[in-house]
């Protein structure tokens, strides 16, 4: 969505898959971990170069890389150093399935995941599923919600959303049919609000919202505010923030994990992880002008040690 230059971690040119898995096994070597030269190796390298290195550390020592750095790291740096271990659509996968895990559902995790991927990224997302964990995502997503949130997330899973351009003359009409479906009438028809929000392409939405302000005199958040409530109105208000301005809507998901009591240190993990080679610099520079203070300095107050060097170098 976003355009060049968006990310902060690109393939690095001096690229040696030989030097890095020395350095790593060195690292991780006897007493004691060197952590910095893990962070110094891993943060600066693709996700691509990332994997080839997990096959060089095989080849060359006939062990596990991943099962090494779990043996050696813990807690949140962990976790974080796990997330960039992964192909993009396997972390995906597993932030889903620890979403829906135990007690509980994240629902908030789950929306950030489904609500922001493309067809393409969802197909792969639930082929990665399907590997991973022997289960199909579509019933789990069945399983753990209710009601209209749970057709929501069916109708996103599918990834059959429409790409083509956008319509003006049916953009007109579909912002006629979220009026009479919301606030035009009493009570919501959400089928109506999923038909077109959940279907309809980016570049269209983009258009609907525009005309949704025109019919209305308010805009399409607002009206789904007053119509919606929990997961539903999160998830919708997830679909319009992103398609509206995604270097935006990612600033404020970082602030809300930041702000009031505690750290949603899974959401750091998961935003700074998944949009560093997408647009993790257009998204500093979002943050900086909307909350008047660098991402570094923000992620700096919140965390500490070496999670805290390890999310630093990859928003550098």
């Amino acid at each position: 969505m976003a355009s060049a230059p968006g990310p902060t971690v690109t393939p690095y040119a001096g690229f040696d898959k030989d030097a890095d898995t020395v350095a790593l096994r060195k690292a991780m070597k006897g007493l004691g971990t060197d952590e910095k030269a893990i962070i110094d190796v891993l943060a600066a390298r693709s996700n691509a170069q990332r994997q080839q290195l997990i096959l060089q550390f095989k080849t060359a020592y006939g062990r596990d890389l991943i099962s090494d750095l779990k043996s050696e790291l813990s807690g949140h740096f962990e976790d974080a150093i796990l997330a960039l271990m992964s192909p993009p659509e396997l972390y995906d996968a597993k932030c889903l399935k620890k979403a829906m895990k135990g007690l509980g559902t994240d629902e908030s995790a789950i929306i950030e995941v489904l609500c922001t991927r493309n067809n393409k990224q969802i197909h792969m997302i639930r082929d990665r599923y399907k590997k991973e964990f022997k289960h199909d995502l579509e019933k789990d997503l069945k399983d753990e919600t209710s009601g209209n949130f749970k057709r929501i997330l069916i109708g996103i899973s599918q990834g059959g959303r429409d790409e083509g351009p956008a319509d003006a003359s049916r953009a007109a009409a579909d912002a006629q049919t979220l009026y009479k479906a919301g606030e035009g009438k009493l009570g919501t028809d959400e089928s109506e609000f999923q038909r077109i929000l959940v279907a309809k392409s980016a570049a269209h939405l983009r258009l609907v919202f525009d005309e949704y302000e025109k019919v209305s005199k308010k805009s399409i958040e607002k009206a789904i505010k007053s119509e919606m409530s929990g997961d539903l109105e999160n998830a919708y208000l997830t679909i319009v923030g992103f398609f509206r301005n995604p270097v935006e809507f990612y600033a404020d998901l970082l602030q809300k994990a930041m702000v009031g009591v505690g750290t949603d240190e899974d959401r750091l993990i998961r935003i700074i992880v998944s949009r560093s080679e997408w647009d993790l610099e257009l998204i500093k520079s979002a943050y900086m002008h909307k909350y008047k203070r660098t991402l570094v300095d923000a992620v700096k107050s919140e965390v500490s040690g070496d999670f805290r060097k390890l999310l630093i170098a990859l928003i550098k």
